[in-house]
């Protein structure tokens, strides 16, 4: 789970152990709102509309798989960055993000003179040869837009994790 900046009223004890419960992530079953129901006492459907809710109220951001990209094989991970025409960017980054084999995409802002790159999409394979072929791809669908570009080789494996809270007797 993601989160953004947690909202001014305080969780109620239910959503609190739903996060403390799914910090390590989902149950890996068929029905995982079910098998949290189980193991919290609540009804499946109570589970997943708080889930919602806090979702809705901006407590949770979304709710997503983070796969373990070297243990399904991919070892070359690079972070394909280019220097976008402004004007262009909304949709040609709505694009690139929609390409399967895009992880994730976003803007950023340039710092010039050091920095021109302000699109960035994240490419998994299983060579140095794969991640070139798919950022070559990713040139066709830019185009004329696109005046430059480089790949960036992940180095180290980071630590991913969603929200964390303290037990509440951890915060006395």
């Amino acid at each position: 789970m993601s989160t953004s900046t947690l909202k001014s009223e305080p969780l109620s004890a239910e959503d609190r152990q739903l996060i403390l419960a799914t910090q390590s992530g989902l149950p890996l079953v068929p029905d995982p709102w079910a098998e949290l129901g189980e193991q919290l006492d609540m009804p499946a459907d109570e589970v997943l509309s708080r889930f919602q809710q806090m979702q809705q109220s901006g407590v949770i951001r979304r709710v997503a798989a983070v796969p373990d990209h070297y243990r399904l094989g991919y070892r070359f991970n690079g972070m394909t960055v280019w220097d976008v025409r402004d004007n262009d960017i909304a949709m040609l980054g709505e694009r690139v993000g929609c390409l399967p084999f895009v992880s994730h995409c976003y803007q950023r802002p340039r710092h010039l003179p050091y920095w021109s790159y302000n699109l960035f999409a994240m490419v998994h394979g299983t060579s140095r040869d794969e991640v070139e072929h798919k950022a070559g791809l990713i040139r066709e669908v830019l185009g004329g837009a696109c005046s430059g570009h480089t790949i960036l080789y992940s180095s180290a494996i980071l630590k991913k994790t969603g929200l964390r809270l303290r037990k509440q007797a951890d915060k006395q």
